[in-house]
């Protein structure tokens, strides 16, 4: 309790308002989506985001999530569109325009200009009959009942259906377009997920002092190699040729099936001989995939002679 009001019920009332306000939007969503979806898919130019006030802040987010998901696009304040910045737009562009009533004077004084420059104007507004509803293109309705504000005044539910409404069309843009993991890396190649995505094996790959021994080395001789290593393995290498593999798991089978004969027996007899080989072009996620699907904790990079040139393990691809 703050000041005998128990602060607690009041943020889940304003988490519960915004969830309906966004539960709202389903039933907005109709034909004029698909047509919307369509004229960005096939936009020549960029999609240029505009709105005033909160509206603009949703409008900058909405911008960045469609440039960082394949679709070209920016934030453009409409204060400044006055004083030059106007010249950033072409006819080969679209205009989306955010204002919760649609009547926002700001937004409007410019629409006169992209109409005599032919540019496509796409309103997106709580309200059908609105001045930017009449006077674009195209009009996406994203209405909500109230606001989760106790007075109703403040734009809360009115942003966040906003804020969820450009997700959805990112969404949708992403999957008309097939956009993949691999294409969002390209566009964040300082996340985790692009380092992930663009790093190889050659990146990351121990190349020294590698646990390579001979097909005829007895198991008591490379279970030492196995535990120096810290790898949890030896390769088994003949004419400079990878030829098997003995891990740690290789080891425990051995000695519990061969008991008083384990270390006299050479690794070949037990070595697995189709080890688990990547190039050191692979990229990291490929390799944590081939790891996960084989439940292996590591892989030999080789090149296409066989010969042995690194070796990638889990704790290598923590990226």
């Amino acid at each position: 309790m703050v000041n005998n009001i128990n602060v607690k019920d009041v943020a889940i009332q304003c988490l519960k308002d915004e969830a309906e306000a966004i539960q709202s939007l389903i039933p907005q969503i109709g034909d004029e989506f698909d047509r919307v979806v369509e004229l960005i898919l096939h936009c020549r130019g960029k999609v240029i985001v505009t709105g005033v006030g909160k509206s603009g802040h949703v409008g900058a987010k909405i911008a960045a999530t469609l440039a960082s998901t394949g679709t070209p696009a920016f934030y453009l304040n409409p204060l400044d569109a006055y004083h030059g910045d106007l010249g950033m737009i072409t006819n080969s562009d679209i205009v989306l325009a955010l204002s919760n009533s649609g009547q926002t004077d700001e937004l409007l004084r410019f629409v006169p200009q992209l109409r005599e420059q032919g540019v496509t104007l796409v309103g997106i507004s709580g309200n059908a009959d609105s001045l930017l509803a009449r006077n674009s293109d195209f009009h996406l309705l994203v209405h909500v009942e109230h606001e989760a504000c106790p007075l109703n005044l403040a734009p809360t539910s009115s942003t966040t259906a906003q804020l969820a409404f450009g997700d959805a069309l990112a969404i949708a843009l992403m999957s008309v377009r097939g956009f993949e993991a691999r294409d969002f890396a390209q566009f964040h190649p300082g996340g985790s997920l692009g380092r992930r995505l663009l790093t190889t094996a050659r990146d990351v790959m121990r190349t020294d002092d590698l646990p390579i021994v001979p097909p005829s080395m007895t198991l008591g001789e490379a279970i030492i190699l196995v535990s120096r290593s810290r790898l949890g393995l030896v390769v088994v290498v003949e004419n400079d040729v990878v030829v098997g593999i003995i891990t740690d798991g290789d080891v425990r089978r051995s000695m519990e099936r061969l008991q008083q004969d384990f270390f006299n027996v050479p690794v070949q007899q037990v070595m697995t001989r189709s080890p688990k080989c990547v190039s050191e072009d692979m990229k990291i996620s490929d390799i944590q995939r081939l790891m996960h699907k084989n439940k292996i904790h590591a892989v030999l990079v080789i090149d296409q002679q066989r010969h042995l040139i690194g070796i990638v393990d889990s704790f290598s691809c923590m990226l």
